[in-house]
């Protein structure tokens, strides 16, 4: 070494290596919230909508989502790589808005029903359940009874009120009396029978 101690050095160091102090910890900065981004996007896979698998249950009562009409919904949380199912627009909506829920969603879909059949919902076309229009109080029954009916387009949920009746509401505007207040009274009977394979 040259003789002189460590700490005296690092200035000459710096500069023959042509970096400042800040420079330096700017350097150092970057790297670090580069390194802590890649660390949360492997703790955090991207989430996506996809089909609804033959025996899936819901997360909520335990149905078998399959057997009964209407539209479902499905939500990751944190870091789980399979999303959780719900049997109804309606069990889906109710269970995000607990409170200890909304933090851990990282993305929550419900069913496209522009076009599709009440009785077999499409697998192939999801809207993210804060963007899309919802029919509350139509007569067609969920898994569960009453349910929302949900699209991607406005145009869609006016026709199928103007068909079914009910009211066409953004996702801001659902709130936890009002999916109460769709839900039968205890003891009064759920959804409809299951449908027939």
């Amino acid at each position: 070494m040259d003789g002189r101690p460590a700490r005296s050095r690092l200035p000459a160091l710096r500069a023959e290596a042509g970096v400042s102090g800040r420079g330096l910890a700017a350097t150092l900065a970057l790297a670090a919230a580069l390194a802590l981004g890649a660390c949360g996007s492997a703790q955090q896979p991207e989430s996506r909508p996809v089909a609804v698998p033959p025996d899936a249950t819901c997360h909520v009562c335990g149905m078998i989502l399959e057997r009964f009409p209407g539209p479902k919904g499905e939500a990751y949380v944190d870091a789980a790589q399979r999303p959780l199912f719900f049997c109804s627009t309606l069990e889906l909506l109710v269970w995000l808005r607990q409170p200890d829920v909304a933090a851990r969603v990282r993305g929550a879909w419900v069913h496209d029903m522009g076009g599709a059949a009440w009785e077999r919902p499409d697998d192939a076309r999801w809207v993210r359940a804060e963007e899309a229009w919802y029919v509350a109080g139509h007569a067609l029954p969920g898994a569960m009874g009453p349910t929302l009916a949900s699209f991607a387009r406005r145009e869609d949920a006016e026709r199928f009120a103007r068909e079914h009746g009910g009211e066409v509401l953004r996702y801001a505007d659902i709130t936890l009396e009002l999916l109460g207040s769709l839900r039968p009274p205890p003891g009064a009977g759920g959804g409809p029978p299951p449908m027939s394979p």
